[in-house]
């Protein structure tokens, strides 16, 4: 049994390896595009395999890799991408955990279940993000945390659907009869179909949470505009009655009450105080305050 990995798709060596195994040159220009989804074709002598692998960056962006494998009679071919650094420390750990005599199905099994795990660790990531989006979206929310909300809502839609097109290659795994996979082999692919299962069902329920983070935040900033337009509208009210009576002592007219009076200004200053008082014992007797 032979095992070529690849760290680049554009090696010469993939060509050689084309001619030596007869390689269909459309499985070759999917390597090296890297533009279709998680896949699997039988081709005359083996078969071509697509999935993908997702990693969280230090900035929080989700970053997808292709990992395309070729599994034959006696032979496993890996292609991982040239900047997939992850992806070769992943098939290092493989490389050493695996015992020179294994078979090749053994060892493509190996390959896409280390690729299905590298799911979970990034869904677990955003399941605490969340609960801090709620939290936030709860007390100080921010136009930052609508931002994050719409972040997280995009990466799992993209999450979904890679998810979803994994679930169709382990599907077709655990149902073909296939020359290059032995029977003893069958529980363990059903295994890997479970793990892709159980990942897309986490996903709806992560995105459910999400959906309810921005109910929260939405929620949230309602109360708040409501709460400033509550305390504006008191405040206009309470200084309602100080504004007519200046407005009606500020008209240019004669025989206004008290405009002659030596003490004018402070009775016009207590009459304003007392229409005050008056309106907010009777905004707390009606319990509108």
């Amino acid at each position: 049994m032979e095992w070529h990995n690849l760290n680049d798709a554009q090696d010469p060596l993939l060509d050689e390896l084309a001619n030596r195994y007869h390689l269909h040159p459309l499985y070759i220009e999917d390597c090296r595009t890297q533009l279709q989804g998680a896949k699997i074709e039988d081709g005359e002598s083996y078969i071509f395999t697509v999935v993908k692998s997702v990693c969280l960056t230090s900035d929080n962006e989700l970053k997808v890799h292709d990992v395309d494998l070729f599994l034959g009679r006696d032979y496993l071919i890996t292609i991982l991408e040239k900047d997939d650094e992850y992806g070769r420390e992943r098939l290092e750990r493989v490389r050493t955990n695996t015992a020179n005599h294994q078979r090749a199905d053994q060892l493509y099994y190996r390959v896409v279940d280390a690729t299905v795990d590298t799911y979970l660790p990034v869904l677990d990531t955003y399941d605490d993000q969340i609960d801090d989006l709620e939290d936030e979206a709860l007390g100080a929310a921010t136009p930052q945390t609508l931002s994050n909300i719409f972040n997280a809502k995009r990466n799992l839609i993209c999450l979904r659907r890679l998810l979803a097109n994994t679930r169709d290659v382990a599907s077709h795994l655990q149902r073909v009869d296939s020359p290059y996979i032995e029977r003893d082999l069958w529980p363990f692919l059903r295994d890997i179909y479970d793990h892709v299962t159980r990942n897309l069902d986490q996903v709806e329920m992560l995105r459910d949470l999400l959906s309810g983070s921005l109910d929260v935040y939405l929620t949230s900033v309602a109360n708040r505009t409501n709460q400033v337009m509550k305390v504006l509208t008191v405040l206009s009210t309470v200084a309602l009655p100080a504004l007519v009576v200046s407005g009606v002592y500020g008209m240019n007219v004669k025989g206004l009450p008290l405009a002659e009076s030596e003490h004018g200004l402070l009775l016009v200053v207590a009459i304003m105080t007392t229409s005050t008082a008056v309106l907010l014992w009777a905004l707390r007797r009606w319990r509108w305050l």
